[in-house]
């Protein structure tokens, strides 16, 4: 199963712009609301979010920082209409965003991002993996009396 890229904009506009630019190249699931992109990320493996960050009820940022305990390992990009250095300052310290990009986006610029976004997600898991393999070795040497490395 490819690793999906989620888009949270409360513009349907947009939402299908996006899936018609990157559908060829990405899994792509796309949300209207926080709320929606939440229950995507309970159903699908997601690797990369990219949310607007001016939606009515909650913000990019704040549905970013509210997914952090659940999804570290979720690569963060906003996207916004607006330059805001309020905005890019909580984004970075808040939702730990990984890109901050402003609309509108050009598509190739977009698709190296989640493109490099995507392989760090990936790196991620694969250290998580190794390290998970490595104590449970510890722990199999550790049983049978012998000191770990």
């Amino acid at each position: 199963m490819a690793i999906g890229v989620l888009y949270v904009d409360d513009e349907i506009n947009n939402l299908n712009s996006f899936k018609a630019s990157f559908r060829r190249d990405f899994e792509i699931f796309t949300a209207s609301s926080a709320k929606e992109g939440r229950k995507v990320l309970d159903s699908q493996e997601i690797g990369v979010i990219i949310t607007d960050q001016r939606m009515p009820g909650t913000t990019g940022i704040e549905f970013l920082e509210s997914i952090l305990p659940v999804y570290p390992d979720t690569i963060r990009i906003l996207l916004t209409g607006f330059s805001d250095i309020n905005a890019v300052m909580d984004a970075i310290n808040r939702g730990q965003v990984y890109k901050y990009l402003v609309k509108p986006w050009q598509n190739d610029e977009l698709k190296m991002y989640i493109e490099n976004a995507l392989e760090i997600y990936n790196l991620r898991k694969e250290n998580k993996d190794l390290a998970h393999k490595l104590q449970l070795a510890n722990a199999a040497l550790d049983a049978l009396g012998r000191p770990g490395l």
